[in-house]
């Protein structure tokens, strides 16, 4: 029997793209969702974004932005957001249709900060990221690997584990669902926009993305 995973990651407290994906997976049918991390930052609507993970019984892990959030939020401990975030994990392993998963937010076992990163600036694999990262890897005993952190969209097989990064729901305008046991991949368009492969701040600061 199949088994849909919803993922999604990097959604920066801007909870319109974060409805647009949850809408998906309802209509899609899937059982489980998963976000890797990233739920503060840049935007200005936590709580709401917040709300609607935890709302949809959401699988979330801690980004950086978040570990930072609560850092500079310590003063306001026992305020919803901050035992919510508190709350969380920083990895989730999961075992499901025989396949084992492992999510954190940047690279295993527990960064939040080395990402993995195999796309240039324009969507194209990079070769040398590509044969580094299969290497590093190696040791991981786990089928599926879902990451964050780089603002990247792509599911690539790299030795015997599929490492996926969903993109983005604010930056990459992107969402996944993961069909197990067939390990199929499949992206979703969110906001009327096409789904960046790879987007960074520097290109944001240039005023190439400075309609997001």
């Amino acid at each position: 029997m199949s088994v849909k995973l919803g993922l999604i990651s990097d959604v920066h407290s801007t909870p319109g793209p974060v409805q647009e994906a949850l809408s998906i997976f309802a209509r899609e049918g899937v059982e489980h969702i998963i976000c890797a991390g990233d739920i503060a930052g840049y935007g200005d609507a936590l709580e709401a974004t917040l709300r609607l993970l935890t709302e949809s019984s959401c699988l979330s892990i801690l980004g950086n932005h978040d570990l930072w959030w609560l850092e500079a939020n310590d003063a306001f401990a026992g305020d919803w957001v901050h035992s919510c975030l508190q709350k969380m994990p920083v990895t989730i392993e999961l075992e499901l249709e025989g396949k084992r998963l492992y999510v954190v937010h940047a690279s295993p076992p527990v960064s939040q900060m080395d990402g993995i990163k195999l796309l240039d600036e324009n969507g194209e694999l990079l070769s040398a990221e590509r044969h580094y990262w299969q290497t590093k890897l190696e040791p991981c005993n786990y089928d599926v690997l879902i990451v964050g952190h780089t603002h990247q969209l792509f599911a690539e097989q790299l030795g015997s584990t599929l490492v996926i990064n969903p993109g983005s729901t604010q930056f990459n305008h992107s969402c996944m669902i993961l069909s197990l046991p067939e390990m199929h991949v499949e992206v979703f368009a969110l906001s009327g926009k096409e789904p960046l492969r790879s987007w960074n701040w520097g290109m944001f600061q240039q005023g190439g993305y400075s309609n997001l």
